[in-house]
């Protein structure tokens, strides 16, 4: 059964009289380690294949490796010309090199959508600041507390990975780096205020951590000190910081060095770890989607690796003061495919700053091109969200909803997914922060039939390596 006849079906048993599956959405929203996300719920999960989200993530992870060989690869190692091409500006590149390990860990989560033939990367999202890993875990471990839904997903094979879970397994193999043979003390740094407005995010991950059996600080990183080479929270010696701060913060605002000081030490004389570096922001530039997606600037990848960016990422091309002032082509292609691309900043995530062509007149879609150009963005390819079908519990119709899914990654594999959701025609951008009407969504993935017709026990399962 595909995940659309998964999905009817859904929606057929969620229409009976008394049908208890009404109730999963109030369920999620009431869990403990959910009470202090402020957001609202779909009515119902969505459903995946897990050979297309297996095959999906092989290809992600592929594209990534592609990604953090692009200096040498295509720059002949000349880091400065990278990050002159990405836009990255002195004081960010400052931060990034000051703390060095250039290369980071495979850790994040791609954004894409489902055109309703295949999974098309958005962003890849690299990086320990990159959010939702708690909301994504408990969203799917709430669904199936409920009966009436945990006996749907034992009848139609579905199961979930638990993000937080292999988040934990990740930074227990980081730490064992210098907590051999006991459970590494991790701390997760905000920037000084950070948790005045992100604390109730963190303190979601914080809870989901817990309950996956790894105990974790929640500081800000003005909150700490270094002794004897390594970083103390109080009296407690800190083995990994969990970073949730980025490089601008240090580099803009006043004072930044001064409070970064002692994390820098401690990460230097190596008593302390750093998970993930400030690195992965340079990686997670979204012109590097644009140097993987320009035939012109891939010509040293191999016939492989180029049908495996062709396949997962849209086009995308990157728009800079130079590109507006020597390729007359590509500008002029962007002016006339307008209600076909979308603009994003480079730097920028959850939508900011981004322009939708298709929903802009030709002037306006002109001085976005010029005006975004100085500060580095991309255009790229519109791709049209498959409608997910899902009934209102109040007035039993029918809605069609779009979903930006998230598909976790860490260096074991897959970690999961969740989604996040807003009307059909409401808007080009899907975002929970710029959206009144988002939803968030748990994903669940249907296992081929078995051999021998058994039906499986429903519930937590490995898509990939994350076990």
């Amino acid at each position: 059964m595909s995940a659309e006849r998964v999905t009817a079906q859904y929606n057929e048993e969620f229409r009976i009289p008394g049908s208890d599956l009404r109730t999963v959405a109030q369920h999620v929203k009431d869990f403990p380690t959910l009470a202090s996300w402020p957001g609202e719920y779909l009515a119902r999960p969505l459903f995946v294949a897990e050979r297309e989200i297996r095959e999906f993530a092989d290809d992600v992870r592929c594209l990534v490796e592609i990604l953090f060989s692009l200096p040498d690869r295509m720059f002949g190692g000349d880091l400065d010309a990278f990050r002159s091409v990405l836009g990255i500006s002195d004081g960010r590149w400052e931060v990034i090199r000051r703390f060095g390990d250039l290369v980071p860990p495979y850790y994040g989560r791609a954004d894409m959508y489902h055109d309703g033939t295949s999974f098309k990367l958005l962003e890849t999202n690299l990086g320990s600041e990159t959010g939702g890993w708690g909301l994504a875990s408990e969203m799917s471990r709430a669904t199936m507390e409920v009966d009436a839904f945990a006996d749907f997903a034992r009848r139609n094979r579905l199961g979930y990975v638990h993000p937080v879970r292999a988040v934990v397994e990740a930074l227990r193999r980081f730490g064992a780096r210098v907590a051999p043979g006991r459970e590494p003390v991790v701390a997760l740094l905000e920037w000084r205020g950070g948790l005045k407005d992100y604390g109730e995010l963190w303190l979601n991950f914080q809870s989901a951590l817990r309950s996956a059996g790894l105990d974790i600080l929640v500081a800000e990183v003005s909150d700490v000190h270094e002794r004897g080479g390594a970083l103390y929270l109080g009296d407690t010696k800190i083995d990994v910081v969990y970073r949730s701060f980025v490089p601008d913060q240090i580099a803009e605002e006043p004072g930044g060095w001064d409070v970064v000081e002692p994390l820098l030490s401690a990460h230097r004389a190596g008593g302390t770890l750093l998970w993930t570096p400030l690195s992965s922001t340079m990686f997670a530039n979204k012109a590097c989607m644009a140097l993987l997606s320009d035939p012109a600037r891939r010509r040293d990848l191999g016939e492989d690796e180029c049908r495996t960016i062709d396949r997962v990422l849209p086009w995308t091309r990157l728009i800079n003061t130079d590109a507006l002032k020597t390729d007359t082509d590509l500008v002029d292609e962007c002016l006339e495919r307008r209600e076909q691309l979308i603009l994003k900043v480079n730097a920028r995530g959850g939508g900011v700053g981004a322009v939708v062509g298709w929903e802009t007149d030709d002037a306006t879609w002109r001085r976005a091109l010029e005006n975004s150009a100085a500060e580095g963005c991309i255009v790229q390819q519109r791709v049209i969200p498959r409608s997910e079908l899902v009934v209102d519990p109040v007035s039993g119709e029918t809605e069609e909803w779009h979903a930006v899914y998230g598909m976790f990654y860490t260096p074991q594999g897959c970690a999961g997914a969740d989604a996040r959701v807003v009307p059909a025609g409401s808007g080009g951008i899907i975002s929970g922060m710029s959206h009144a009407r988002a939803r968030a969504a748990a994903v669940f993935h249907q296992s081929e039939p078995p051999a021998g017709g058994e039906v499986p026990a429903a519930g937590e399962s490995p898509v990939d390596a994350a076990k």
